[in-house]
């Protein structure tokens, strides 16, 4: 049980989109000036890490939510309204920068992927946000290595496997059901894969 709690926390959902954009300037085959790099992960870590930590310390402490985890479907609306706006602001910064378009759509596909699972709160589905994370890092590395003709066989399974551990731990915590944390991570990888399908359209 206490390898689940430390998998639950140190995997939280908020960390898989600066992970995502790490391995994004640690690959990507075209040259970024440091200090343009370096301002970027800034501003996604700022936005995505340190903003999102510091409201839901604020929302526990306004009894808005009992726990980290949003654990009730209630204490989840409103957070996630807040990270479908925040997702969207930095996909809209990044794609209007040109040069790190496709980092962009890492943040589509999460903004889709909150979209969808702010829709079936209201129908009493409380999928795996963990497992949507994980999913969508997933996904976003599906097309990434695609795009750029990059080997990221080791990392995809490095991540699939810590994807069935985090499933793994949300079941034996009772914070989910299996078809939650299942439709979870499929809507993660399939919100990606839309996103870089619009890619192509917008």
């Amino acid at each position: 049980m206490r390898f689940s709690k430390f998998i639950s926390i140190f995997f939280h959902p908020i960390n898989f989109p600066i992970i995502g954009s790490l391995i994004y300037f640690l690959f990507i085959p075209k040259y970024i000036f440091k200090l343009q790099e370096y301002t970027f992960l800034a501003v996604i870590f700022l936005l995505t890490y340190i903003f999102p930590l510091v409201l839901l310390f604020l929302l526990k402490r306004v009894k808005m939510i009992t726990s980290y985890h949003m654990v009730s479907i209630e204490e989840r609306k409103f957070p996630t309204l807040l990270f479908i706006s925040i997702s969207f602001i930095i996909w809209n910064w990044l794609y209007k920068s040109t040069m790190v378009d496709l980092l962009s759509l890492l943040f589509l596909g999460y903004g889709i992927a909150f979209i969808i699972s702010y829709i079936l709160l209201y129908f009493k589905i409380k999928i795996s946000l963990h497992t949507g994370a994980i999913g969508g890092l997933i996904g976003f590395l599906i097309y990434f290595s695609y795009h750029y003709k990059i080997n990221l066989i080791l990392f995809l399974a490095l991540f699939f496997v810590l994807g069935g551990l985090i499933a793994s731990s949300r079941l034996r915590l009772k914070a989910h059901t299996p078809t939650e944390v299942f439709v979870g991570f499929v809507i993660g990888i399939g919100t990606q894969l839309i996103a870089y399908q619009l890619y192509y359209i917008i």
